[in-house]
């Protein structure tokens, strides 16, 4: 199989950003979705891989404010939260892709509006 990257990176809406695959895929990521599951130390437990951020926690009116490229290997979202530590690798992206094909249990719903900052579950 062939190393699988994006060929192109559109910004569809500051709420959405679709990828086309070298292998033909397409993948639709909503800008809530990618920072839910932003893979950076501080979303992530370091060593026990945890995920920090509660499912459910990022608003779904969350907007992707910039995108670049690491290398030739990853892209980094900036998002209007000020977050932008997250370098998500083209495998990860692919593997947390939405779709139907490749998440055929559909992903859980965005939650309407963001817990207020410093806010945690008991």
């Amino acid at each position: 199989m062939p190393y699988l990257r994006p060929m192109r990176v559109k910004r569809v809406s500051a709420f959405q950003t679709d990828m086309s695959w070298n292998d033909g895929h397409l993948s639709a990521y909503p800008s809530w979705y990618l920072r839910e599951n932003c893979p950076c130390a501080s979303c992530v437990e370091e060593f026990t891989g945890r995920r920090l951020i509660r499912q459910g926690g990022i608003a779904a009116d969350l907007e992707r404010v910039n995108v670049e490229p690491v290398g030739n290997y990853a892209l980094r979202f900036e998002w209007n939260d000020g977050h932008s530590t997250g370098i998500y690798t083209f495998d990860f992206l692919r593997q947390i892709c939405p779709c139907a094909e490749c998440l055929p249990e559909g992903f859980p719903e965005p939650a309407s509006t963001a817990a207020p900052s410093g806010s945690f579950d008991a």
